[in-house]
């Protein structure tokens, strides 16, 4: 399970929205072998040096997405986070996107809610609030 700051995952759609306004739109996570998914709002779950969410909108030249790292994953910092990252995550890097559609209305419905958990299962993204 990764856990983020809910603020921190509304600003991270709201970057890639104004990214996608100002540059034509939004990235391709799959680099085309998957055409049509993940070009829309939303953000992307990235495993890689650690495991983290990152905006999605296209990018001006010189300029870098929003990245907000998972509480448990984060390289600086956590030291045993190679070890929870292929737990978790699996060995190899990977993105996985997760449509705005189905988290702002998750979180508008939870208001007291302050974090995101997601978990990772072979099948499916699984998705839960919690209050700290």
């Amino acid at each position: 399970m990764f856990t983020f700051p809910i603020a921190a995952v509304r600003k991270a759609i709201e970057r890639g929205i104004e990214d996608a306004a100002a540059n034509g739109g939004f990235r391709d996570p799959y680099y085309g072998t998957r055409s049509g998914e993940g070009e829309r709002a939303g953000v992307w779950l990235v495993g890689d040096e650690g495991v983290y969410i990152m905006s999605n909108g296209r990018l001006a030249e010189g300029a870098r997405a929003l990245v907000i790292y998972s509480e448990q994953c984060h390289p600086r910092g956590d030291v045993d986070w190679w070890d929870y990252k292929r737990r978790q995550f699996g060995a190899d890097d990977g993105i996985e996107f997760i449509e705005a559609e189905r988290l702002l209305p998750l979180f508008d419905r939870n208001l007291r809610a302050t974090h995101l958990n997601v978990e990772l299962t072979e099948t499916e993204i699984a998705l839960s609030l919690i209050t700290r």
